[in-house]
């Protein structure tokens, strides 16, 4: 039972690895709720450097997919990927200003129709929808009354949100699994401990009837 043993000890430190970076998670989160306007330009970054990196793994794809119908197009989305990469990581500010306005856009749009749906349609959930609405109807115009100072610190707080939540549910999955591997444990253990002395009075009795 080596084998069991074994493997419970390793999930269990990596259910511990998961719960720790759910913990750096969470500090990333709250220090990024504190400082909003470096988690804006951290975050843009971060987005720029990922849309060049993923432009230019497609180009190289589209490179080895030359000859076909799909050559073209991977070129043109890769370009724009790789351009668009550009100009964010080199104007991060002017970037987070126009995904800000975007970000006002859709939330004022998405607050009107989920308001409009829910009187028109008035189903189950009517009063859940309408505060939804509502909701985001809110957002959307205190971001944009406040555009451009508020893409100072809506991104970033957006950003660091998501940080955090995901931390926390890092640090629930991998607690939550240690405990799970260490009932598991200790339910082999005692099953361990009933089946050892039936099998000492097993091999007893049949050294007995061999000595007979």
């Amino acid at each position: 039972m080596a084998g069991p043993a074994a493997e419970g000890k390793k999930l269990s430190r990596s259910f511990s690895w998961l719960a720790v970076l759910g913990i750096l998670l969470v500090l990333a989160g709250l220090v990024g709720l504190v400082y909003t306007g470096v988690a804006t330009l951290t975050s843009m970054l971060l987005f720029g450097w990922l849309l060049l990196i993923g432009g230019l793994v497609g180009l190289l794809h589209a490179i080895q997919s030359r000859g076909t119908s799909f050559f073209w197009l991977g070129v043109v989305v890769a370009a724009l990927n790789i351009a668009a990469g550009v100009v964010v990581i080199r104007h991060p500010q002017g970037s987070a200003e126009a995904l800000t306005m975007f970000a006002a856009l859709l939330f004022l749009t998405g607050g009107v129709f989920r308001l409009v749906g829910s009187v028109v349609v008035r189903g189950p959930q009517f009063g859940w929808t309408l505060l939804q609405g509502a909701f985001g109807l809110l957002i959307g115009l205190l971001v944009l009354f406040d555009w451009p100072h508020s893409s100072l610190y809506v991104l970033g707080t957006f950003f660091s949100l998501a940080l955090l939540f995901d931390g926390l549910g890092l640090i629930a999955f991998g607690v939550g699994g240690r405990s799970i591997v260490g009932l598991m444990s200790d339910q082999m253990a005692a099953e361990e401990k009933l089946d050892a002395p039936a099998a000492g009075k097993a091999s007893e009795g049949h050294q007995k009837r061999s000595n007979n």
